[in-house]
């Protein structure tokens, strides 16, 4: 009785038969490895910033304010400091009045318009703190009771009607002194609480041609004056006087 043998290649060298050597590992960087160039990166990030907010802070240190109006002034407005604002412009500024300077431009009178928010030089304001008369122009000081002017008052700038009325009880006809004359300042004067509304007064100066100002002196001693407010943009038959310097 004899036993035949038979021989059957192992499946591990079948499965290891056409396969080709590898030369070595290939595969992607862990999380692990990545991590110190992101941390890295971060400072390098942390550091540009906190150098960018020291920069702005400096910067920001060394800013300078100049000065400005809150609103538009007319020509031959005393500027006070509720009509200065303080702010910071880009650009050439070795004209404007620096706001360490307020005191150059405060009381003084506008020599041009200026409009909301417009930077102040030097020549926008009179030399010193009394406004400049024009070349045949005369500044005339008034007294007026409540009835002879608008009813919410005048302010620096505005343009009036200069009227003479008659006197109390006589006859006549109104007549106009000045068509058109700049009020320069402005003050009121409040009489005694327990006294009527036409003790009440508000004094200004106004600004008149030289010719008239005797008969608008006249008329204001004699409280014979009415002024009317006219719009903005009418032109005075005098102007305040430019700002050469």
């Amino acid at each position: 009785m004899s036993f035949s043998s038979s021989s059957r290649p192992s499946d591990t060298g079948s499965r290891n038969a056409g396969k080709s050597p590898v030369a070595g590992p290939h595969r992607l960087p862990s999380t692990r490895e990545r991590r110190p160039a992101l941390a890295a990166l971060a400072v390098i990030l942390i550091l540009l910033g906190a150098a960018g907010s020291a920069l702005i802070a400096l910067r920001s240190g060394d800013r300078e304010y100049f000065v400005a109006v809150r609103r538009d002034i007319p020509q031959g407005t005393k500027l006070t400091e509720k009509d200065l604002a303080r702010a910071s412009f880009a650009g050439d500024t070795k004209a404007l009045v620096s706001w360490s300077d307020l005191d150059k431009v405060k009381d003084r009178y506008t020599t041009t318009a200026l409009y909301t928010n417009q930077p102040i030089t030097i020549k926008n304001v009179t030399e010193g703190t009394a406004p400049e008369v024009p070349p045949n122009g005369a500044l005339v000081g008034i007294s007026l009771e409540d009835g002879r002017l608008p009813s919410d008052g005048l302010s620096g700038g505005d343009i009036v009607k200069v009227i003479r009325v008659p006197a109390n009880n006589s006859d006549g006809q109104p007549s106009v002194l000045v068509d058109a004359a700049v009020v320069t300042t402005t003050g009121r004067k409040i009489g005694d609480e327990k006294a009527s509304a036409s003790a009440k007064t508000q004094t200004a100066t106004i600004l008149v041609p030289s010719t008239d100002a005797a008969a608008v002196g006249a008329a204001a001693a004699t409280k014979t004056i009415v002024l009317v407010r006219l719009p903005p943009n009418t032109k005075p038959e005098i102007s305040p006087a430019g700002g050469s310097r």
